[in-house]
């Protein structure tokens, strides 16, 4: 499957320019619960950068970015902290070119355009710019946290959680087997549980 059905149409022509000019594998694969794409050097001494399938237009051209930026440093600077500052500034300058209404809506662009001062190793840990994404939207079958009624139980990676008092920006969530509390940023996806 090739990767011009999983970014917008606009985006096409930059993205094709950047895996011709960096010498990379690009493999779509299944989702992965912790992480939505990784870059790594591979025996053969050829580089990969994988993106999971599961991920909306928007999403996956944002991944397929940061790790592409992961291998241009890696190629510019070698070993460096992974998202120090020189990934940073790659990062920033490779988006750029998409920070544009025909690619990424007026509903993201602010929340994009602010997380890219100072990216994270994780666009999920950028709340606003996650739920923004997503189109606050939650995947079938699933919750956000902050759609979870007080004192609710939920189920999250196989463990039952009751709903607690939402702090600042996250959630406390009494995890029922251990009985302690946890915090949760409100764009965590979670099932609702039945007894």
């Amino acid at each position: 499957m090739s990767f011009q059905n999983h970014i917008p149409e606009k985006a096409i022509l930059p993205v094709q320019y950047l895996i011709d000019q960096h010498n990379f594998i690009l493999k779509i694969v299944k989702q992965r619960q912790t992480k939505h794409g990784d870059f790594r050097k591979l025996p053969n001494g050829k580089y990969q950068i994988t993106v999971n399938n599961n991920l909306n237009k928007h999403q996956f051209l944002l991944t397929l970015i940061h790790e592409i930026s992961h291998h241009v440093t890696h190629q510019k600077f070698g070993r460096v902290q992974p998202h120090g500052k020189e990934w940073k500034t790659i990062f920033q300058h490779l988006m750029l070119p998409f920070l544009k209404p025909a690619i990424y809506s007026k509903e993201i662009l602010p929340f994009l355009a602010n997380y890219l001062k100072n990216p994270k190793a994780s666009t999920d840990s950028d709340v606003k710019l996650s739920l923004a994404l997503k189109g606050n939207v939650s995947s079938m079958g699933k919750n956000f946290i902050f759609e979870v009624p007080y004192g609710s139980l939920f189920r999250f990676k196989n463990t039952i959680y009751k709903r607690g008092n939402k702090r600042r920006t996250r959630f406390e969530c009494l995890n029922t087997n251990n009985k302690r509390v946890y915090l949760f940023n409100q764009n965590v996806e979670v099932e609702k549980y039945e007894k």
